[in-house]
């Protein structure tokens, strides 16, 4: 009986957050970004700002984790709680910091092409209002949450404030400026009247987007402090966007990563934001990383990540954090389980309020025939990756040269049917560039829990036609994906979720 409720609730709420990003189609995810200023962080603040008309950025907090950390310049010496930085750095004062101006500068040269952007979309944030948001976070140690700084007081204030919006706190480098900013509360209302309500707030509003345990300060603070707090925790699937993506996304569609396509079609000739992007043998250096050694050639050894060419894509391990939050019709913002640009979770069993990939959330791998526990995000690689090329060319094209997506809609998201029956599907689509759009129908198995395969029969372009087996149960669950892609260059692509609940 306590899990149905506990079902209810979280249904509830995603519904709720489902409602406030579509209605009206005014309101969007409220997001803050913490980042270490990783060199992979710099290439997905970079996408991200290309992206940045398709959530409200809220905070752009400098934060510390067990790879970059500025130190407290008096000299003190730091071993790290995580066990792999232990072993690798053994005592540091500092560690491959890279400052707290890199943001500054990346939203410099967004500056210069926000002119061209808003061409396309006036929402777009200026870059001053981008600016107010930059605060510095706890930096100097992996995991420091002594300090209350600015940072931590601007997520504390924002979790505070009036309205009752989800606010995603996307996680790049380590969770210790969040903590703080939650101890802070903590210490604030804990011995109060105030104090449940307070708690029930937070935890309501609160959504942590994390990449891994970058310190040991959620484990050891959040987890056991606000057992309520929402987590999505990303630790298998983002490895297809991160530094081995030669061994997580299959070769037919390495060319997606190589230097041709990113040199081609995204940081070269596309204004001065995307030639800021970091990428293989392109001469940048990072101020700070004596590690970043990628941009010279004759540096990068062949090894198990393989063989390196000019302008190859290195990584942008954060971005699904993000990519979570662009709505291109999948409604896994409704529900992480349902699966989208920011890969798929499941819900926790041991802890309701997290949810989170690993051995239990693969998806089947048609490229390599066996189940992957990375293909809940690599199989939507090609679509990202024309996307990212086309807000490429929004920074230098006006907007009957470049190419935007589809809006694509279903006469219903939502139908009942009995086992063995038939099932229609009308889709339709509008292209901003009167580009003709191709239907594809397919089903999202791993998503829904119906265990048997329909039959997908496509019977014009806008419709197909499912039959459902005769052996599915009463309650089980189909997800088919209506997926429409333009003709435009390059060809971009949008999606609408069909869920049938068998009867």
């Amino acid at each position: 009986m306590m899990k149905t409720k506990l079902k209810l609730v979280l249904s509830l709420f995603f519904g709720l957050i489902l409602l406030m990003n579509t209605a009206n189609g005014q309101s969007k995810p409220r997001t803050i970004v913490t980042t270490d200023g990783e060199i992979d962080d710099v290439d997905s603040f970079i996408r991200m700002l290309l992206y940045a008309n398709e959530f409200r950025i809220e905070g752009l907090v400098y934060s510390s984790s067990m790879w970059h950390y500025k130190g407290d310049g008096k000299g003190t010496k730091f071993v790290s709680e995580m066990a792999m930085t232990k072993n690798l750095y053994k005592e540091k004062t500092d560690l491959r910091w890279p400052g707290v101006t890199w943001m500054q500068d990346l939203i410099g040269a967004y500056e210069k092409v926000y002119p061209n952007l808003m061409l396309h979309d006036k929402s777009f944030p200026t870059a001053n209002s981008l600016r107010k948001l930059i605060k510095v976070g706890n930096i100097d140690f992996e995991g420091e949450m002594e300090k209350v700084t600015e940072g931590s007081e601007h997520i504390k204030n924002k979790l505070l404030d009036a309205t009752t919006e989800p606010i995603y706190l996307q996680v790049w480098g380590g969770t210790n400026t969040i903590a703080r900013a939650l101890k802070s509360i903590e210490e604030q209302y804990k011995n109060t009247p105030q104090w449940s309500q307070i708690y029930k707030k937070v935890c309501q509003k609160a959504i942590i987007y994390a990449i891994l345990d970058q310190d040991a300060t959620y484990k050891k603070y959040v987890a056991p402090n606000w057992k309520d707090i929402k987590v999505f925790y990303n630790a298998s699937q983002f490895w297809c966007f991160a530094y081995p993506w030669k061994r997580a996304v299959p070769q037919s569609q390495h060319y997606l990563l190589e230097g041709k396509f990113m040199g081609d079609e995204i940081i070269n000739n596309h204004g001065p934001l995307t030639k800021m992007y970091y990428s293989y043998g392109d001469g940048q250096k990072q101020e700070g990383d004596d590690e970043h050694i990628h941009g010279d050639l004759s540096k990068v050894k062949t090894g198990q990540w393989g063989a390196f060419g000019k302008y190859d894509f290195i990584s942008e391990g954060d971005s699904p954090s993000y990519l979570h939050l662009i709505d291109v019709g999948l409604g896994n913002i409704q529900n992480p389980s349902y699966g989208g640009w920011g890969g798929r979770l499941k819900q926790s069993a041991e802890n309701p309020n997290r949810w989170e990939d690993g051995k239990e959330v693969a998806d089947y791998n048609p490229f390599t025939q066996k189940m992957d526990l990375t293909y809940p995000q690599t199989r939507w690689i090609e679509p990202i990756q024309l996307d990212f090329a086309s807000r490429a060319d929004w920074c230098v094209k006006d907007f009957k040269n470049a190419n935007h997506a589809p809006k694509v809609s279903v006469k219903t998201n939502t139908i009942k049917a009995k086992a063995g029956s038939k099932v229609q599907i009308v889709a339709s689509a509008k292209d901003p560039d009167n580009n003709k759009v191709n239907f594809n129908y397919w089903q999202y198995k791993e998503a829904g829990t119906a265990k048997d395969a329909v039959e997908i029969s496509k019977q014009t372009n806008e419709t197909a036609e499912i039959t459902l087996p005769a052996t599915l149960n009463s309650g089980d669950t189909v997800h088919i994906i209506v997926e429409g892609k333009d003709e435009g260059t390059p060809a971009l692509t949008r999606y609408q979720r069909v869920i049938i609940t068998v009867l």
